[in-house]
Order: structure tokens, then sequence, then C-alpha cells
């Protein structure tokens, strides 16, 4: 409890409940994200490829770490966080994912042997592998065209590589270049995230309240809560960051609410930082 604020302790928070940082303790299962789950779920045990997009803050990482989080045993997922490598890093960080060790070789073809053989030796032992993508609109058409070639390694009943690739709609625009038509072509699974209703913006600020564990029940209003929801346009992020602030106003005023007054001017103090 030491990295809790002073006013999520007092108001009888056990963690804090509008953090930022991607924390599947707080996945919120509405509707439109247990779909979302259920899609990248299938794509990783499918062997085919798989899109996720969505603007910024609409809880993609989230997501991603929620599937890791609930992976069958049989699969070993490679995830990556840096798509701005070059072929041979992304070929490096592959084997050092899938094995937890250092490749042996150094150049891209041997690499590339190197890794088929990983895959192959994951399935012969009962595993399949998982390419999993986070900011995927950052890849270039050479590593995309790369990662599409690996998951044509396949033996007579199945393709070995699944892949997901998550990111923001840039990758949708990508995707439908001519160059990108052979990659186009195997998207087996397509999703897009959007922003929350009010009434889904209102249902997961109570979730999360709910799960931080407050024993006062700080409530927001709910015209409060439609204030945040106008505010954020439903984008968790926003409203995270907006409710974060917002309680720190209701701490300051010694209220176990937070009112219209408070959404509003949490909103206006906050909104400099999505600039």
């Amino acid at each position: 409890m030491s990295d809790l604020s002073t006013a999520y302790r007092a108001l009888g928070f056990a963690s804090s409940p509008f953090s930022i940082t991607p924390d599947t303790a707080f996945f919120f299962p509405g509707a439109q994200h247990v779909a979302a789950l259920r899609h990248l779920s299938f794509g990783v045990t499918s062997g085919g490829i798989t899109v996720l997009t969505g603007e910024v803050g609409l809880g993609k990482t989230l997501l991603c770490r929620q599937v890791l989080r609930e992976a069958p045993e049989d699969t070993r997922i490679a995830y990556v966080l840096d798509p701005l490598q070059s072929y041979q890093g992304m070929l490096v960080s592959l084997i050092r994912e899938f094995t937890g060790e250092d490749p042996h070789e150094d150049e891209p073809g041997g690499l590339l042997r190197e890794l088929q053989g990983v895959v192959l030796e994951l399935a012969r032992d009962g595993v399949r592998a998982v390419i999993l993508v986070d900011e995927a609109h950052r890849l270039t058409p050479e590593l995309l065209e790369g990662l599409r070639m690996l998951t044509n390694l396949e033996t007579e009943k199945s393709r070995l590589v699944s892949l997901v690739l998550v990111g923001q709609p840039e990758l949708e625009r990508t995707l439908a270049l001519r160059s990108m038509r052979p990659l186009a072509q195997r998207v087996s699974v397509r999703c897009r995230l959007t922003p929350f209703s009010a009434s889904q913006t209102a249902h997961y600020v109570r979730h999360r309240l709910r799960l931080a564990n407050s024993s006062n029940a700080l409530e927001f209003t709910g015209l409060a809560l439609r204030a945040v929801h106008h505010a954020s346009r439903g984008a968790p992020r926003r409203i995270n960051q907006i409710c974060d602030r917002a309680v720190l106003l209701a701490f300051a005023e010694s209220r176990l609410y937070v009112n219209t007054w408070m959404a509003l001017r949490a909103a206006r103090e906050v909104k400099g930082s999505w600039l």
C-alpha cells in the first residue's frame, strides 16, 4: 500500500481504482471487451491471423495482457511490445520469447532457420506458437511480410504459428494496401474496439470502484458519470484520468461522493495531458 496516495487511503481504498497502467485485475467484462477477448482467444488457437484495432486509450493493451493471462497451457505466446525494430531484431525477440534464451545465430537467414526449428520443436511437444504484437500499426511492410511468412510454417494437419496483430486504425489502412493483399487475405478474425456508451461508462466506473474495495463506498452521482462520459468521449484511459482527479477533489472537499462540478473541474484539469 506504500504507493497508494494519502487521499485513497483516507477514503478507504485498498488499491488505486483509476490507474492508467493496464492491470488485468481490473479487466472490465463489458459486452464489447468480452467479445473482443473471445475473438482474440479464438485467434490464438486457430493457427490463423487475427487483427484487433481501436483508437488510443480504448483498452487494447489490457486485452493483450488478459489474453496472456488466460492462455491455454499448451500455448506459448511471444508478446512483442516493440514493433519498431529491424527484421533481424524481430527474429531475435521471438526466439527469446519462445525459448527464454538468446539465439545461437546472428544473421537473418540463420535466425529464421533457428526460429523455425524452435516452432517445430514446440509443435512436437504439443505446444502451439503464437506471436502477439501490440502497437502493430507501427510495423513496417517488411516486418508484416516477414510475420506472414512465419505463419506459413505448417504440418500436414495444421499451421504451427498463430499471429495476432493489435494496433490503432492505421493498421487497417496498411492492410488495405495492394502490397499487403497476401497478408490481408489470410486474416480470419477482425475486431474493432469503439468508445463506451454513457451506460457502459457508468458501469465501468462502478466496476473499478468496487474492485478497489472502498470501505466507505465513495460514489459518483449519475450526473457526474454523464459528465465523465461526455468529457472522456467514452475512452477508458481518459475516464480513468478524469475519475482519478475527481476522487482527489472529493477528498479535498471531505466528501464521499463525486458530483458534477468535481467531474467537470477534473476534466478541465487533465485535458492538457490528452493533447
